[in-house]
């Protein structure tokens, strides 16, 4: 069978080496002419409203996915008229606008940061009076990584949020005064079938994700309950197939939605080494159709994001439980260019280890 997979990036290249041992081939469609999948993947050449492209990529396919949730759902619905997609477009449709997600988790009774939608000043203004200070200003499309927000806490840094923003539609949220970060793995089979990972903790430096531990320290099975409740939900409502990635502020003992990603997930890359299933082994298992993969994890394992430098090889191979993950890309500011993950026989143990790593980590200018 072959997977098509819209975007060439590592989220592509690990789903594609995920499959491979599982006899799938793979096909990715990308604008880029060097992108880090094509070492695993057939490589299409093209932008993602080419339709001439779309009919080659498209072409002997089996089923398709993407790697990104900024896929036009045109493009997504143009392909679900030939092949299978997954996840479904309109899971796309509801993640790329942030106001669109917050009024969907809304109506499932998933709570969350309280919000406005601003279109001009004048609502700017008005969004600022109901919604109250600290809050955090946000393009309400093509966010990510920490890009197209600003945390306002005074009358002086909103007029710099509003200069550097304004003009496009935007969204301004309540700033959670919450105790951590916390992100959901969830996936669901074309039979309905549902599965949930463990909670993870998650530490970002300057917007990006730089750490994640699983299980999240301290976690309990009721909270644990609770996410895969809300998770649960999210899946039903958009007859969901594949992983879905969902973040959380833990705040008082509740957990508060932040936002979702219908896509295997940075969040996850622990679930390589540390779960009895991948979650790019599920997310293609339930995209065709077969049996999910357990969940569970048989140890703690931490996931660290290798961020603008790389580190030497030997170095990271020579910290017990270390396993390092390239993805071929060259070294930029800032880039992902890949992550080491670290396993444990218990949290003691994998705390020493995490800091051996960590002194191996070359670490980029703040």
């Amino acid at each position: 069978m072959k997977v098509g997979i819209l975007g060439g990036g590592q989220l592509g290249r690990m789903l594609a080496l995920a499959g491979l041992p599982l006899g799938l081939r793979f096909r990715v469609l990308d604008p880029g002419r060097d992108v880090a999948a094509a070492a695993v993947a057939e490589h299409v050449v093209g932008e993602y409203e080419d339709y001439a492209a779309l009919a080659d990529f498209v072409s002997g396919l089996d089923c398709v996915t993407y790697e990104f949730e900024n896929v036009p759902v045109r493009t997504a619905e143009w392909l679900a008229q030939r092949v299978p997609v997954f996840p479904p477009p309109a899971a796309l449709d509801v993640g790329q606008d942030r106001i669109s997600e917050k009024v969907f988790f809304q109506k499932l009774g998933v709570p969350g940061p309280t919000f406005r939608a601003i279109g001009d000043r004048a609502g700017f203004d008005a969004a600022l009076a109901a919604v109250g200070l600290p809050a955090v200003l946000k393009t309400r499309r093509f966010g990510y990584d920490g890009k197209g927000q600003r945390v306002i806490h005074d009358a002086a840094e909103a007029e710099s949020a509003w200069d550097l923003l304004g003009g496009r539609p935007l969204i301004l949220e309540r700033l959670v005064p919450f105790q951590r970060e916390l992100s959901i793995l969830a996936v669901r089979g074309r039979d309905g079938a549902e599965s949930f990972y463990p909670l993870v903790e998650n530490h970002h430096r300057g917007g990006t994700l730089r750490k994640s531990l699983a299980p999240a320290p301290g976690l309990t099975p009721a909270l644990q309950t609770l996410a895969e409740r809300h998770a649960s939900a999210v899946l039903r409502a958009l007859d969901y197939v594949g992983v879905l990635a969902i973040e959380f502020f833990e705040w008082n003992g509740q957990l508060l939605v932040n936002e979702m990603a219908p896509r295997v997930h940075n969040s996850g890359h622990w679930s390589i080494e540390g779960a009895e299933t991948s979650q790019f082994e599920n997310h293609l298992r339930a995209g065709l159709g077969w049996p999910l993969g357990e969940t569970g994890m048989p140890r703690p394992v931490a996931m660290i994001n290798l961020l603008g430098l790389l580190p030497e090889t030997p170095d990271v191979l020579a910290v017990p439980g270390a396993h390092l993950h390239l993805y071929g890309k060259a070294p930029r500011p800032g880039r992902k260019l890949g992550h080491v993950t670290v396993t444990a026989s218990g949290s003691e143990e994998l705390k020493t280890r995490l800091a051996a790593l960590e002194r191996q980590l070359p670490q980029e200018p703040h």
